[in-house]
């Protein structure tokens, strides 16, 4: 049950409202802005099939061949082999896509652990959370996430303004529920589906809200409408000046939901504060792991580049240069660490899946996210001053300047012109161009703020382990134990949920 890159093609030409630049786009698939990373979409459905990659990129299950990425977690094993599986798209890409399915589809296994606790809420959605977790793995759907909405002023309750600032129910049919409002959702416009949901951490005392709300909405619905952010590529630059920028743009899109019809097949939690809130609490538990390898693999893009830089100009053996390529190793090494021991370390959860090592995982995106302002830093410093200084490729092609750049850019026989202009417009593009700040704070901001991502350590650590042992070094009596939590794994998140649909207040 494995689609091929064009039967995805064909899926996303459906008719749907997109804009970019103000302008109607007829067909996403064709346009300069959206084709390139369309087709390495379209390529990873491929990849499936190629006799050269299917095997790493599928799993046969109960008779039928599934994506790699979809597939239940089960075992350790079946995250190394989910793992091998993303390592070979990006080697294959030759660079780092993040919105592309299979970061985001964690999140409907999170539902998949949350079933029976909301079933104590609703029985209705607990049917439609199993079958969508089913139609994930046997349809092969390009599936992302929705998130933030534009908020508004969030000094005041979505509903003391325009209510429309949140997406929100405004009625309910026999077909389903309406809801208004809009989402950024990346990827959005060339996508199939999307998990929906609130991003409002505080319901103060409210147990039912309208704001409440979570669904898979299928993005070719009427009343949908994709407003784009501009895109990198195709954008009058050249390519030669901006490999990653025209390569691996992924868009951002404003999706308008103006009275859209959501299935009651579709609704996963409807106006439940206590469901809302038990999903954002849990709902990186899966997905954080293929977020977080992916810059794993921006690390090694980082250290690629400024170790050539080094080697080219003959610095590599400075003390000063190996002490920060040494960093930079450092950032990276923690980071694989972390991955490799939250997969080793796993844990069952709630549903009987298997989840990375809870604490080992949200520490290790800390890990990622925090550093990697600094880090991207220090290899503009390895890089030097010339990737920003550095004439286009027009100049070293051009018959009145070639003479010139082959000049001063040829080092030595190893180290022609072209390719240090090559490597310069790499490193560029990955650490100084536009594109490269608009990924970095993409990065910071991609699974919930920084706060947050130390707000799931802090829920996930075992902080049982330190006090026990400081309890009995120190000789202090078993009282001062009384209320501790148990071990994490989102386990006292549960247990409050369980509390609040008892007693909402």
């Amino acid at each position: 049950m494995i689609r091929t890159g064009e039967e995805y093609r064909e899926s996303i030409r459906d008719g749907r409202e997109v804009f970019m630049d103000g302008e109607r786009v007829e067909d996403v698939t064709a346009h300069p802005m959206f084709k390139p990373i369309v087709d390495i979409r379209a390529r990873i459905f491929d990849m499936q099939h190629d006799p050269s990659t299917r095997n790493v990129m599928t799993v046969e299950q109960d008779g039928e061949v599934n994506a790699v990425g979809n597939s239940l977690p089960k075992s350790c094993d079946d995250w190394w082999a989910k793992r091998r599986a993303t390592d070979t798209v990006l080697e294959e890409i030759g660079g780092v896509v993040t919105r592309v399915g299979d970061e985001t589809v964690g999140e409907v296994w999170s539902l998949y652990d949350g079933q029976e606790l909301l079933n104590q809420v609703d029985p209705r959605f607990a049917d439609n959370i199993r079958s969508h977790v089913d139609k994930v793995l046997r349809s092969d759907p390009f599936h992302v996430s929705a998130n933030t909405d534009p908020k508004g002023d969030r000094s005041k309750a979505p509903q003391d303004q325009d209510p429309d600032m949140l997406l929100h129910i405004v009625g309910e049919t026999d077909a389903g529920i309406v809801v208004r409002g809009a989402k950024y959702e990346t990827a959005a416009a060339y996508a199939n589906q999307a998990f929906t949901k609130p991003t409002i951490a505080n319901w103060g005392n409210e147990s039912l809200s309208d704001y409440a709300v979570g669904f898979i909405c299928d993005l070719g619905s009427p009343n949908l409408k994709f407003i784009c952010r501009s895109g990198f590529a195709g954008a009058g630059r050249d390519s030669r000046d901006y490999p990653l920028s025209n390569r691996f743009d992924e868009i951002d899109t404003l999706v308008v939901f103006d009275n859209v019809l959501i299935p009651w097949e579709n609704v996963l939690f409807c106006r439940h504060t206590a469901a809302a809130t038990f999903i954002r609490a849990t709902l990186h538990r899966y997905s954080a792991f293929a977020f977080v390898q992916r810059t794993l693999k921006q690390a090694d893009m980082m250290i690629g580049a400024a170790l050539f830089n080094a080697r080219q100009t003959g610095l590599e053996k400075q003390p000063a240069v190996q002490e920060k390529l040494a960093t930079l190793a450092v950032w990276r090494e923690g980071i694989n660490a972390h991955l490799t021991a939250s997969i080793a370390l796993a844990e069952d959860s709630p549903a009987g899946l298997k989840m990375p090592n809870q604490s080992l995982l949200y520490t290790g995106r800390v890990h990622a996210m925090s550093n990697l302002p600094a880090m991207m830093h220090l290899a503009r410093e390895l890089c030097g001053g010339q990737i920003c200084v550095t004439p286009n490729a027009a100049s070293f092609a051009a018959p009145d300047t070639r003479f010139w750049m082959e000049k001063y850019y040829s080092i030595n026989e190893d180290w022609i012109a072209e390719d240090r202009r090559k490597l310069l417009a790499f490193a560029r593009d990955l650490l100084n161009s536009d594109y490269a700040g608009h990924r970095l704070t993409f990065q910071l901001f991609a699974q919930s703020p920084p706060f947050a991502h130390l707000a799931a350590v802090y829920r996930n650590f075992d902080w049982d382990g330190p006090l026990s042992f400081v309890r009995e070094s120190a000789g202090l009596s078993d009282k001062v134990m009384k209320g501790v939590e148990c071990k994490g794994s989102d386990i006292a998140v549960e247990r409050w949920y369980k509390e609040s649909t008892r007693n909402p207040s």
